[in-house]
């Protein structure tokens, strides 16, 4: 079975007032509107739009009906929209996150209570592909030689004397784990400011899309230690189409822009900074993995005239991205339940029951797994999600 979704669009603070409306071509409502998500997870699960009445979780369990029970789907379509820096956060691994929520369990905290960190026992692993012409976005912990150049253009501020003596050594790992569990612990603050005071001024050849970034960020979170926090972590810019993977453990936060964000379902978020929302230091830096590297890009994988796939190698979701233009047709086998959703142009897509839906950008619709392929048509560009392989 083929039906259409919808969802109203989720209004975090951090959420942009226009993108998601320039994408669905209509007159932005005045409020932020940071995600829509197209799925069965409980937090917003999508609707079915089949005359049912029914959202997408409970349209399945109808379904299963006498037949066991429902098979929830193992990963999250998103649209989202940063108009502001989300939070910096970690996700967890799946035995982390298992033994996280039965910890929390064993002591009586409320699923919902502010101060849970495990909302459920699933890891989050994560893509995120830029539908803007520029995506930003922090991703991962740069290396400390480079860090320690930018702290030199950064200038020679006596407060910054702490951050650089927290940072030196030459084990990398132990040296940005002991820095942010410094910064994030409340005994940072006169380095903070000095960073905040550093940054008005300072000018880099090297690090100037850093600097402006933090900036940024200080102005939307004054005083907070993740402005230094994310003086240590890798800037990315992505170019419409192209694409992060982030798994467990890796520090990240989205700065601006509108993408398309596959994840496994989940809503595991461990905070590092820019929130107004819980941070428990020392379950964050027990799950943080210190070791610094590059930016985690995802190449895509092509799979044919005007298709690609963004597969992390993971059981949870494959991510395919497929364009088409008139008299052309794609098309896509599928491994289990799909969410296309249709982000430019307009498109057609036809299951192997034969039922069509035709989709304009910030549309979706749900394949039953019995559709075996989906028959993409049009003049468009399309995302579509389900299980990995």
């Amino acid at each position: 079975m083929l039906a259409r979704l919808s969802n109203a669009p989720r209004d975090y603070a951090w959420g942009s007032t226009s993108l998601i409306a320039a994408l669905e071509g209509r007159t932005p409502s005045g409020a932020p509107e940071a995600e829509v998500w197209f799925g069965d997870h409980p937090g917003s699960p999508a609707q079915v739009e089949d005359g049912s009445g029914l959202t997408l979780d409970a349209w399945l369990d109808a379904r299963a009906t006498g037949t066991g029970a429902p098979d929830r789907l193992p990963y999250l379509l998103k649209l989202l929209a940063a108009g502001s820096p989300l939070s910096i956060q970690v996700h967890p691994s799946q035995d982390e996150a298992r033994r996280g929520a039965a910890r929390e369990d064993a002591a009586g905290v409320p699923v919902d209570a502010p101060e849970r960190n495990y909302k459920d026992r699933n890891h989050k692993p994560e893509v995120i592909v830029a539908v803007s012409e520029r995506f930003e976005a922090l991703a991962g912990l740069r290396g400390l030689s480079a860090t320690r150049r930018l702290l030199t253009a950064l200038g020679d501020e006596p407060g910054l004397r702490a951050l650089r003596a927290s940072l030196e050594g030459d084990d990398e790992p132990a040296a940005l784990r002991r820095t942010i569990t410094w910064l994030l612990s409340g005994d940072s603050r006169d380095t903070v400011a000095a960073v905040i005071t550093a940054l008005a001024a300072a000018r880099s050849p090297e690090f100037g899309p850093e600097f402006d970034a933090a900036r940024r960020i200080a102005a939307a979170y004054p005083g907070d230690p993740g402005v230094v926090v994310a003086l240590l972590m890798n800037h990315v810019v992505l170019a419409r189409g192209e694409a992060l993977f982030v798994p467990a453990g890796v520090l990240h936060a989205y700065l601006s822009g509108l993408g398309v964000e596959a994840m496994a379902a989940s809503d595991n978020v461990l905070r590092g900074g820019l929130t107004p929302k819980h941070i428990d230091v020392p379950e964050l830096m027990a799950i943080v993995d210190a070791t610094p590297g590059p930016p985690p890009f995802l190449a895509p994988r092509a799979e044919g005239d005007g298709v690609e796939t963004f597969a992390p190698g993971i059981p949870d979701f494959v991510l395919w991205h497929v364009s088409v233009s008139s008299g052309a047709e794609r098309r896509i086998p599928l491994t289990g339940p799909a969410i296309p959703l249709a982000v430019a142009g307009e498109v057609t897509v036809v299951g192997g029951s034969g039922v069509a839906v035709t989709l304009r950008p910030g549309q979706a619709a749900f394949a039953t797994p019995d559709e075996r392929e989906l028959i993409v048509t049009g003049d468009g560009e399309l995302f579509i999600a389900h299980p990995g392989r």
